[in-house]
């Protein structure tokens, strides 16, 4: 499987990269400065800089040509204000489908947010309601195409070793993953078609990850 990962140096997309390419598939990762490219080639993904905010969706069409699956991991980062919340976040989403559309990838699955389904709703911190507003908006967006697309909503992320152990609903109730745990979702998420259409939070708990997604499908 050839995979296009969007945000190839955020550190979800390159413990994924790491999954993928350990596995014997074919990572690509777009990043937008070229000083990372060493790190994902370490990941065992192929650096293509490619900028989200900035590039067409013609010319990522053709890094997508000959592409099974694409996966947003992008995001503007801590630090970043509200304009790039919407930049990123929606707008890179955005484009990626749009790409994808151009290159006849179905496949497509989104990293979002916990809660992102409801905005800015009773959020009190400006740039936080930014962020989930895009998320939303990029949620929304991706929803209303004719993909074959998976929106994964994780809660608070942590940098501790994975569990392989999730709770896995459509709410699932406030608590934390480790990102390796979520890298793992995706993995299991691509080998599975009947994944699409799907809209899970994620957060860790007393189930393999198989498990959980087997009986969100059933």
């Amino acid at each position: 499987m050839r995979v296009v990962i969007a945000g190839g140096h955020g550190k979800i997309a390159r413990i994924l990269e790491r999954h993928l390419s350990d596995r014997g598939d074919e990572v690509v990762g777009l990043i937008r400065n070229p000083a990372h490219a060493d790190d994902l080639r370490e990941a065992g993904a192929e650096p293509v800089v490619f900028d989200l905010e900035r590039g067409s969706a013609e010319d990522l069409a053709r890094i997508l040509d000959g592409a099974d699956a694409v996966v947003f991991a992008a995001g503007a980062g801590p630090g970043s204000g509200a304009a790039r919340k919407d930049t990123v976040d929606r707008g890179g989403a955005v484009l990626l489908a749009d790409a994808a559309e151009r290159a006849g990838v179905r496949r497509y699955v989104m990293v979002s947010s916990m809660g992102a389904d409801r905005g800015r709703d009773g959020i009190a911190d400006e740039v936080f309601a930014a962020y989930q507003d895009a998320k939303k908006a990029a949620d929304e967006d991706l929803m209303a195409r004719d993909l074959d697309w998976t929106i994964i909503r994780p809660g608070g992320l942590s940098d501790e070793p994975g569990t392989g152990k999730v709770t896995m609903a459509r709410r699932t109730g406030r608590g934390s993953v480790p990102r390796e745990d979520v890298a793992r979702v995706i993995c299991a998420v691509l080998d599975d078609p009947g994944t699409s259409g799907l809209v899970t939070e994620v957060i860790t708990g007393p189930e393999r990850v198989a498990v959980a997604l087997a009986e969100l499908t059933d």
